[in-house]
């Protein structure tokens, strides 16, 4: 039941799965449409510089629904949504056929538009070379007009002198013939006054470029003035001279009327030039947002304003060749218009059609997404009332199936239970009942049965391991506790043989000269007995003795000095009491006893710190770990000096707080990187071929880190020296400090 409702879920979910699958891929293909219907609206309006990105981004989505179709046919399930996806590939070809055609009309309309460009560019261009070459026309006539009204100004001046000059000749004459007939003379300007005019009408004469005639006038004056002008010729000239420039002036004034009449009207010629190529500018732009509006009707009445702009054009009175030009260009532009306004109609229905086809695509689409998503939901309903049904049943049918073998083995396993608890109750108890049986439950029986001699026999077995650990833990620590002790013994040999050593040369002073006073002595005595003793030679024994006694006193000292230190620091060792003591004097005692192990090196040995610090703690273990430290700079550190070239140690003790800090530092050849991590590991040397055990430094980490209760640390560079440094608290906490006792070395003799 169980295999047949799991084959039936999983073709059932086969199924959904595939309807869902359908689902996205028409989700997919209406998003694909809905953008491609955007991008082809986008290159409907973009710039034709841009229309190449848009058409390619088209044509991708378009493939792409097309790829979503074709799959999306191998997924429907019903002969309707078959039918459904050929009926959206028969649109989507025929929509990609008609965009195809419609990049090819725009193409030809966007070449169409750049030749009304360049064309309406060229009208601009001839309008503003007719409106320059018209400027200049316009600029020489007004110079002309210019000309013509200073020689009109002159001719009006010489004319109004000529009647000044005549006006004054005829006073003239008129007071002179009263004169004759004894009339009385009216008022004249007489002969100055005559000259006067003269030479102001000579000059406006010469202005005018009449210099001969100016020369005449001023000779006749001048006949006259002389009496010779008996005829009246200066008046006749007067007059001819008045009738040629008045004529003259006449004739310059019809000339600058006429000038004028030009100037105007070439003006007007400039002007009217001039809005041609204004004109011209807003045709192109109206024209221009017409075709981005699409409009074809818009654009078509462009076509009749071109054909007015273009009788303006004829009409205009300007050069010919250009007059023709721009006539051509207007032609031009108003006959590529007509027929992008064509190609724009045709668009315009290509769009129309290329919507509906996106439409029907899209509901197509949508249609395919809700009847494969309706299916999908159909078959998980289906699948649910299955598992529902399915499930009850089985469980029915499963759960008298498990009754039936729970008792089977439910019964066996709570014997095996209760064996088991008997057991871990009881070890040595009897064995596990069911071993017998040769079904599962016997094999459960019979492994647990061995699990649990196995878990006895490893039990004993780790008892016996954890039994043999504690001795070989308790033998460690007993061997531990004798290396520390022998090495507290040899250090204490060596401290014997240095005492030794430094006693030695005091006390065989003191010897020698104790034998040379008890010679002397007796020689004294034999000089006294023989009754021979002088003054003189009484002088030289008191000299000897008294030599003799100063150097037992010194060398005595000297060794009572040695042995009181030496006893200090003997006890110290050989004890691990705990006592007061002041640090400084203390280590001065401590490295006096080390002399010895320098000296054979020559090697050098001092001390550095404040004096004073003092400390409640074990002056032995302290000596121990500083006696180590020492040893290890002498036998390690200057182990590879050369002959001559002693080593120096320096110790150095500082009071921080409750801790108390001492450095024992040398300049020896320092201890390589790698060896840092493990100088303080039991048995770990470099010098085993000389002797060494590899213990000092793990006795030293020992005793500062457990009696001390203080911590250590090495610093230490190849060729530059170490330095190992050591904390402690000045009274550390616990531990019993013995009875009071008298200072080292009193009473001693």
């Amino acid at each position: 039941m169980a295999a047949a409702i799991a084959a039936a879920g999983w073709f059932l979910l086969a199924q959904e799965q595939r309807a869902r699958t359908g689902a996205l891929l028409a989700a997919r293909i209406f998003h694909d449409l809905t953008v491609a219907r955007t991008e082809r609206e986008a290159y409907v309006a973009a710039h034709p510089d841009e229309r190449a990105a848009r058409e390619a981004r088209f044509f991708g989505l378009t493939g792409d629904a097309r790829r979503g179709l074709d799959a999306l046919q191998a997924e429907v399930r019903t002969r309707g949504q078959a039918e459904r996806v050929a009926a959206a590939r028969r649109t989507l070809d025929r929509s990609i056929e008609r965009m195809q055609a419609l990049t090819a009309l725009t193409r030809e309309n966007d070449v169409l538009v750049a030749e009304m460009g360049r064309r309406a560019g060229r009208l601009i261009e001839l309008a503003d070379q007719a409106r320059l070459r018209q400027q200049g026309s316009n600029a020489d006539l007004a110079r002309t007009l210019a000309q013509k009204v200073e020689r009109l100004r002159t001719a009006r001046d010489a004319v109004a002198r000529i009647n000044v000059l005549a006006a004054a000749l005829a006073r003239l004459d008129l007071a002179q013939a009263r004169a004759a007939g004894g009339e009385p003379a009216a008022p004249s300007p007489g002969p100055a006054g005559l000259a006067q005019a003269g030479d102001d009408l000579a000059a406006a004469l010469r202005g005018s470029g009449r210099d001969g005639d100016a020369e005449e006038i001023t000779a006749l004056l001048a006949a006259r003035e002389a009496g010779r002008d008996g005829g009246g010729a200066l008046a006749e000239r007067i007059e001819r001279l008045l009738k040629i420039v008045s004529s003259e002036q006449r004739a310059l004034h019809d000339e600058v009327a006429q000038l004028l009449a030009y100037a105007i009207a070439a003006n007007e010629t400039g002007q009217a030039t001039q809005n041609i190529g204004i004109s011209a500018l807003k045709l192109g732009q109206r024209t221009a947002d017409a075709l981005v509006r699409r409009d074809p009707q818009g654009a078509s009445a462009m076509l009749a304003e071109g054909e007015r702009l273009s009788a303006s054009t004829a009409s205009l009175p300007i050069s010919p060749l250009i007059q023709g030009d721009m006539v051509d260009a207007i032609d031009g532009w108003r006959s590529r218009l007509a027929t992008t306004v064509e190609g724009l109609k045709r668009q315009n229905a290509m769009i129309a059609e290329m919507d509906a086809l996106a439409a029907a695509m899209s509901e197509t689409a949508s249609a395919l997404n809700d009847a494969a998503l309706e299916d999908a939901d159909r078959l998980g309903a289906f699948l649910r009332q299955l598992l529902l049904v399915g499930a009850a049943g089985g469980l029915l049918l499963g759960a008298l199936v498990a009754l039936a073998v729970a008792r089977s083995i439910l019964v066996p396993l709570r014997q095996l239970q209760g064996d088991m608890i008997a057991l871990a109750a009881d070890p040595k108890a009897a064995g596990l009942s069911g071993t017998q049986r040769a079904d599962e439950l016997g094999d459960i029986a019979r492994a647990t049965n061995f699990f649990v001699t196995e878990i006895g026999r490893r039990e004993r077995a780790l008892r016996r391991a954890k039994d043999q650990a504690d001795a070989a833990l308790h033998d460690l620590r007993q061997a531990q506790d004798d290396l520390i002790r022998a090495e507290k013994l040899a250090s204490l040999g060596q401290l014997v043989a240095g005492v030794a050593h430094e006693i030695n040369t005091p006390l065989g002073i003191a010897l020698t000269t104790a034998t040379l006073v008890r010679d002397e002595t007796r020689a004294f005595q034999a000089v006294m007995a023989s009754g021979t003793l002088s003054r003189s030679r009484l002088t030289h024994f008191v000299d000897r003795v008294g030599e003799g006694a100063h150097l037992l006193s010194s060398n005595l000292t000297r060794a009572a000095d040695l042995v009181h230190g030496f006893k200090q620091v003997a006890v110290d060792r050989a004890s691990d009491e705990r006592r007061s003591f002041t640090l400084d004097v203390w280590l001065d005692e401590l490295l006096a006893s080390l002399q010895p192990l320098l000296r054979k090196g020559g090697h050098r040995i001092r001390s550095d710190g404040p004096a004073g610090i003092a400390v409640d703690t074990y002056p032995g273990v302290l000596a121990q770990v500083v006696t180590n430290l020492v040893a290890n700079a002498v036998v390690h550190g200057f182990a590879q000096r050369p002959q001559g070239s002693p080593g120096t140690i320096v110790v150095r003790a500082a009071a921080a707080g409750p801790l108390v800090r001492i450095e024992v530092a040398d300049d020896g050849a320092g201890i390589p990187a790698e060896n840092l991590p493990r100088i303080f590991d039991p048995f770990f040397t470099t010098a085993r071929s000389r002797g060494s055990t590899g213990l000092g430094m793990h006795i030293v980490h020992n005793l500062v880190t457990g009696k001390l209760q203080g911590r250590i640390a090495v610093e230490s560079e190849p060729g530059r020296g170490t330095t190992v440094r050591i904390e402690f608290p000045r009274e550390p906490a616990g531990g019993e400090r013995p009875a009071a006792r008298a200072p080292a070395g009193a009473g001693a003799s």
